[in-house]
């Protein structure tokens, strides 16, 4: 059992760390020319600092390394988010010369991370029967799709969303505590320590995102962000779930769910690539109706946490 200090310092060490390492990062990128450079298709005008997933993945690991007691879990995540942090700087890296890194590489190296925690034993297992009142073990090559899927969808769902000063760091913030009282709920206090430790990385950068943005976390930072969520809702809100609450992750993580579904079904209706990046998502078309980016980002937070308390009501219903 862990008490309940340990989850107030594995957020205050998370925010702490984060929130005091991103003007050091800033500093750095700004030196080394680590910047955005604006385009059409982006609403700043400015180039910005475009390192800041580094704090996160910082804060983050060594928090959850220091507070977090499952070692393998620990290790799936921690090795994982390294992969999909990687491979994000190096997105980044592009982006700050004014190119685009191919789709590809990347989502085979977000299948790769996904594998990972398959192969730390982080993964979909199965389902209670609500009728049966049995355990339906999923066989080994439906536990690893679905596994897979569920990961690389989120982790790309949350990058998405990375368009709107604070709106992923912050949306990430609220899915990260709905998990965090789910795992609460369902008696896995380890997967609380990881969950309030990432909603504290997410909320230490927040301060530094929030519109004005003096730094962007760059796909490096949101990639991250998204993987983090999908291993702790596989090895908490899926595990030993009846067929409801199925629903309670994906209520929880409801709102970059809603915008890649809206995306997707308008791209394959205007017959464009889903990987091909515009201004169509779900924070556009309300700036395009009059909101400026703070309402945008407050009307989507509250939106977040609606669906959060959807999750948590289900979750209580179906215990």
């Amino acid at each position: 059992m862990i008490a309940p200090w340990h989850y107030v310092i594995s957020f205050i060490l998370a925010f702490g760390l984060v929130y005091a390492t991103v003007p050091y990062i800033r500093k750095l990128a700004i030196k080394i020319r680590f910047v955005d450079q604006p385009n059409p298709r982006k609403i700043h005008k400015e180039p910005v600092p475009l390192l800041g997933g580094l704090a996160i993945y910082f804060g983050f690991i060594v928090t959850a390394g220091i507070m977090g007691r499952t070692q393998h879990t620990f290790w799936g995540i921690a090795i994982g988010g390294l992969i999909i942090f990687a491979i994000g700087v190096l997105d980044d890296f592009y982006k700050t010369r004014g190119k685009d890194f191919k789709w590809w590489p990347k989502f085979i190296m977000q299948i790769l991370a996904a594998v990972v925690l398959l192969l730390f034993g982080i993964q979909i297992g199965g389902v209670n029967l609500p009728f049966h009142h049995g355990y339906y073990t999923f066989p080994v090559w439906l536990s690893a799709v679905t596994t897979i899927l569920w990961v690389v969808a989120l982790t790309n769902m949350v990058n998405f969303l990375d368009g709107v000063d604070g709106l992923a760091s912050g949306l990430s913030a609220i899915s990260a505590v709905t998990l965090f009282f789910i795992a609460l709920l369902k008696g896995q206090p380890v997967m609380a320590v990881y969950a309030v430790t990432l909603m504290g990385s997410a909320l230490g950068f927040l301060r530094h995102n929030f519109h004005p943005a003096r730094i962007f976390m760059g796909d490096a930072g949101a990639t991250f962000l998204g993987y983090v969520l999908a291993a702790i809702a596989v090895d908490g809100a899926f595990k030993s779930a009846t067929v409801v609450s199925l629903t309670v992750p994906v209520l929880a993580l409801g709102v970059p769910i809603l915008d890649t579904i809206w995306v997707i079904v308008r791209r394959f209706r205007e017959n464009r690539p889903i990987y091909l990046a515009d201004k169509g998502h779900t924070f556009h078309l309300l700036m395009k109706s009059g909101l400026n980016q703070i309402q945008t980002v407050a009307f989507l937070y509250l939106l977040g946490i609606c669906f959060s308390l959807a999750s948590i009501v289900v979750l209580l219903v179906a215990h």
